[in-house]
């Protein structure tokens, strides 16, 4: 049991769109609060910590903002995709996990939402002892999504530092009149008396380059 305290409760923000309607169909209703209360239910059980429930409205990115959670759960009606837009724009630049429980099993919602960043997309039929595995998943994939897109960005850097290297790489031997060696060991020499790494040398010499024409 010991176990189960060592590690902090997650913090979660629901973000709900259901709203009581008297014009609404009851069953349609129904099924929506019935799995609001399912999911909450899941949540206690599981031990996480509710530290907000919120509206999808325009205030959400900024309220986001100043909660920081862990994990940002979507409690939704049929239609998601205002609410979706309110999440991703306030977790664009810090983000965070989503998951989406819907009625809606459009496949063509379900395909969006995940685009969007939705890291788990649950449909109807939901038991409280689900919701544990929902949300393990959930920040499971958000995980290897963040070191993928993380690997993507250093090889970026990489391919373009290589670019720079390469380009004063050929201004040197084209004004020095150097061999691709000469020019490449005069770089790293540069390199080490400045105490900079190859590639910021090598863009300190393309600026000077562009400076003096």
């Amino acid at each position: 049991m010991h176990g189960l305290h060592a590690l902090p409760a997650l913090r979660i923000v629901v973000v709900n769109t259901v709203v009581l309607q008297e014009t609404e169909q009851d069953e349609h209703l129904h099924a929506q609060l019935e799995r609001s209360r399912t999911l909450r239910i899941g949540l206690l059980q599981a031990g996480y910590n509710i530290i907000a429930s919120l509206p999808g409205d325009f205030y959400l990115p900024e309220r986001l903002a100043q909660l920081q959670p862990d994990l940002i759960i979507i409690d939704a009606e049929s239609d998601a995709r205002d609410v979706l837009e309110h999440v991703v724009m306030a977790t664009r630049d810090a983000p965070r996990p989503i998951a989406l429980f819907t009625e809606d099993g459009d496949t063509s919602c379900m395909a969006a939402a995940m685009e969007a960043g939705v890291s788990a997309y649950v449909v109807a039929g939901l038991h409280p002892e689900r919701v544990k595995p929902v949300l393990d998943v959930a920040l499971a994939r958000f995980k290897a999504d963040q070191k993928l897109r993380a690997e993507l960005s250093d090889t970026k850097a990489r391919l373009a530092e290589r670019k720079t290297i390469e380009r004063a790489k050929g201004l040197l031997m084209e004004r020095h009149h150097m061999s691709e060696n000469d020019a490449y060991q005069k770089l790293r020499k540069l390199a080490m008396e400045k105490n900079l790494k190859l590639a910021d040398i090598a863009q300190r010499i393309l600026d000077v380059a562009d400076l003096l024409g």
